[in-house]
């Protein structure tokens, strides 16, 4: 079955058929890196991480390219507030988006271009723009005349009279641009220097480029004219994704990318996730909480990749009560895989699994309906795993439950979810630890010093280590 991607552009699904095959040229547009990611951040990553990777699981090398813009009004603010450089805040925050992506097991992109390091290409391809009247410079700035791209608006369906002013994005725009602009709708792209603010020269002075333009000039850097795949939030369509196309293949007449892909935004118990409303999360905010990386992965991927995303605390706790299910499952091979009496040298997949799983994904990347045969997988596991823990007997064949766990491993690798087993395991008491202390609180509860047979269970359990009360006043244990 052929891949289908919902292509932004024209409103539909569409067979993916990648430019040279067997490769795929990704690119998605990164961070302004002024500030700590947020949870928006984590969906619209985790989102491109699972189509990269599942790309690759079907067979393609893909070449995915993520950009850091270091070049910003927002950035330059930032550095005033904390009395730095604009270089010194974006190192800063580059070092803390890869902290928190990397926790969350989202793989580096191939590439991170800055802005900072493609200030040649990004004035080459505006001086492109002007040798071809499609851009004009006036006093120092340089302007995007959106009337001569006859294409403008395709992928957003906005139509020129709807379009308005104030569309460069991310420079404060004054009385002043309006009157050098020849139309409103008109945008920047190359910005004349500002009194006290970093500047790069150009053949119209000193100065920086506008937020546009520097996303064409470094996907046509790393990637050439026209790319298989454009990612990016929903809210990224217009004007920035429309400016980009206009900048692209106003310059090169051809197409920018293929298929526009768009990942839908996230809210906060019904509400846009902002600083003013105090709903504002970030990444390591909730990884500090503590919460498992693995839920909030899931949490993410229980929702298809184009549809809103609620935040709650009704949402989450749900991701965490599927996320122990799936560990269960997980871990299966390792804690029962020896006794059972698994075969590590064989690999066996349930073929039907396999393709339940590729036909949802093939879909446009449906994770949700992926991941129903997950859990299907994990589901068996535990319930076998039960059976184990309470010392009985399983009928069902060892072939079949070594299967079942290596199908369920394949396909949790693709979502990127990875079950580690507790730390107590390594780093806690040993066997012989544990049972002395398992009797101790059996001497503890026949003494009817109940405090302390419950002191001793809670310690066991916060070390992930779970007591099973037997009848004969027996106890036995697992981690």
């Amino acid at each position: 079955m052929v891949i289908k991607i919902y292509h932004t552009q024209t409103r539909q699904k569409e067979n993916f058929q990648p430019l040279e095959a067997g490769k795929v040229k990704m690119y998605c547009c990164g961070v302004t890196v002024y500030d700590y990611c947020h949870l928006g951040h984590a969906r619209s990553y985790i989102a491109w991480d699972i189509v990269r990777r599942y790309l690759e699981y079907s067979g393609y090398t893909v070449n995915y390219i993520q950009n850091f813009t270091d070049i910003d009004d927002k950035i330059l603010n930032r550095a005033k507030l904390e009395g730095a450089t604009m270089e010194a805040v974006s190192n800063k925050y580059i070092q803390a988006y890869f902290e928190d992506i990397r926790r969350l097991n989202i793989r580096d992109a191939n590439a991170y271009p800055r802005v900072t390091e493609h200030l040649p290409q990004i004035i080459q391809l505006i001086q492109e723009l002007v040798d071809q009247s499609i851009a004009y410079a006036v006093d120092g700035d340089v302007y995007y005349s959106v009337k001569d791209f006859a294409d403008y608006g395709k992928l957003s369906g906005r139509q020129q009279e709807q379009l308005q002013a104030g569309a460069s994005g991310r420079i404060s725009s004054s009385d002043t641009d309006t009157i050098k602009k020849k139309d409103p709708s008109d945008f920047a792209l190359w910005k004349a220097a500002k009194l006290g603010e970093p500047a790069w020269d150009s053949p119209w002075g000193k100065g920086r480029p506008g937020w546009h333009i520097e996303c064409s000039a470094m996907v046509r850097s790393l990637l050439g004219n026209t790319i298989d795949i454009h990612g990016g939030g929903g809210d990224l369509v217009f004007p920035h994704h429309e400016n980009e196309i206009a900048q692209s293949e106003g310059a090169t007449h051809q197409p920018l990318a293929n298929y526009w892909m768009h990942n839908g935004m996230v809210r906060v118990s019904g509400e846009k996730m902002s600083k003013s409303l105090g709903n504002f999360t970030t990444i390591r905010g909730l990884l500090d909480s503590p919460l498992d990386a693995m839920v909030i992965r899931l949490f993410i991927l229980q929702a298809h990749y184009r549809k809103p995303l609620d935040f709650t605390d009704e949402a989450i706790a749900s991701a965490e009560n599927g996320w122990n299910t799936l560990k269960e499952g997980l871990l299966f091979g390792r804690e029962y895989g020896d006794k059972l009496g698994f075969k590590p040298d064989e690999k066996a997949l349930i073929d039907d699994a396999i393709g339940r799983f590729k036909e949802a994904m093939d879909d446009d990347f449906n994770t949700p309906e992926g991941l129903v045969i997950l859990f299907e997988l994990a589901k068996e596991l535990r319930r076998d795993r039960n059976i184990l823990i309470h010392g009985g007997d399983i009928n069902t064949p060892t072939e079949h439950l070594q299967k079942t766990w290596q199908t369920l491993m394949e396909l949790a690798t693709v979502f990127g979810l990875e079950a580690k087993p507790e730390e107590s395991q390594n780093l806690g008491l040993s066997d012989s630890e544990i049972e002395a202390l398992v009797q101790q609180r059996s001497e503890a509860k026949k003494a009817k010093n109940y405090p302390e047979g419950d002191r001793i269970r809670d310690q066991l359990k916060a070390l992930g280590i779970t007591l099973i009360d037997q009848p004969g006043n027996q106890t036995i244990w697992h981690r």
